[in-house]
């Protein structure tokens, strides 16, 4: 380490792993550290390897037990955040208190952001459903129904955090048949219906092909139970822009409804008496004719 605290690299790998870390304009694709408390069920076992299936490559499962509260003590997942340079965490517990326990949550500068506790009612594995399902690494379609998603506090953080958790990595262009991951959260009762589809591309007769989903596990019955939200300020703080990266503004551009483009153009006042139009040999003609049309007739005297 250097004398002002900087760490200077002395190989190259040790270069590169450090570029990798360092701040960038565009960040590195979200990862995932899933683990487990000093107690788990069968299911909670279960459901992180399902997930774990789902977030993969992005994501890494601690197979050994983590006794501790992340409530009560987040250190060490802070500790196995910057380790593993992963800002998502999963956490698999389960008590006579609180069974069947998850907590997602979300790191900002290697310190816990916000997290929010949901216990498993209900649980249907991956293997349990007997269908083929998605290739590793699919990226998956996101879809929130529900009125509590957008009008309750704390469903509306747990719909950007389950965002956060499942995106994936940032893709320019998407073919069709990429299109075969669906996660449906359903907000109704008191209750968040996590389910899993993979879209099937079938002939319709036409060019576009009819779609039919089939369900693929894991299918989780969710309740809301504790949670660690940031203030307003820090979650603003976190969802802070590069000016890099911020759209520049164009003046005088508008859109309507249909994405029709409207420009405005600003000019001065113009005095049009002594606007010069274009003279033509047309006008000229028929001017001349017009005035021997007008013209009286000479009188003659007898």
């Amino acid at each position: 380490m250097h004398s002002d605290g900087v760490i200077k690299p002395k190989t190259k790998r040790s270069k590169r792993f450090l570029d990798n870390r360092a701040a960038k304009l565009t960040e590195n694709v979200k990862g995932a550290i899933i683990m487990k408390g000093g107690n788990t069920s069968q299911t909670i076992t279960q459901t992180l390897k399902d997930i774990y299936s789902l977030k993969k490559p992005n994501a890494v499962l601690y197979k050994k037990k983590n006794i501790t509260r992340p409530f009560e003590d987040s250190t060490s997942l802070e500790f196995f955040s910057k380790k593993s340079d992963c800002s998502l965490f999963l956490f698999g517990s389960h008590n006579k208190k609180r069974p069947n326990n998850l907590i997602f949550g979300r790191m900002f500068d290697f310190h816990v952001l916000d997290m929010i506790e949901l216990g498993v009612e209900k649980y249907v594995s991956l293997a349990d459903i007997k269908v083929s399902k998605c290739p590793e690494g699919t990226k998956p379609m996101l879809v929130f129904a529900g009125e509590a998603f957008d009008t309750d506090v704390e469903h509306k953080r747990l719909k950007s955090l389950l965002i956060d958790f499942f995106r994936g990595p940032t893709v320019s262009a998407v073919r069709l048949a990429g299109l075969e991951h669906i996660l449906h959260f359903t907000a109704v009762d008191g209750r968040i219906y996590m389910r899993s589809y993979r879209s099937l591309l079938k002939k319709s007769g036409c060019r576009t092909p009819r779609i039919e989903l089939e369900e693929m596990g894991p299918s989780l019955d969710l309740i809301l139970r504790r949670t660690h939200l940031a203030s307003d300020d820090l979650y603003k703080l976190a969802h802070k822009q590069p000016k890099a990266l911020k759209p520049k503004k164009k003046k005088n551009i508008s859109h309507d409804a249909f994405g029709t483009k409207f420009g405005r153009v600003h000019m001065q006042k113009q005095d049009l008496s002594k606007l010069h139009t274009r003279k033509m040999k047309g006008l000229k003609k028929r001017r001349a004719v017009t005035e021997e049309q007008n013209t009286p007739a000479p009188i003659v005297e007898s």
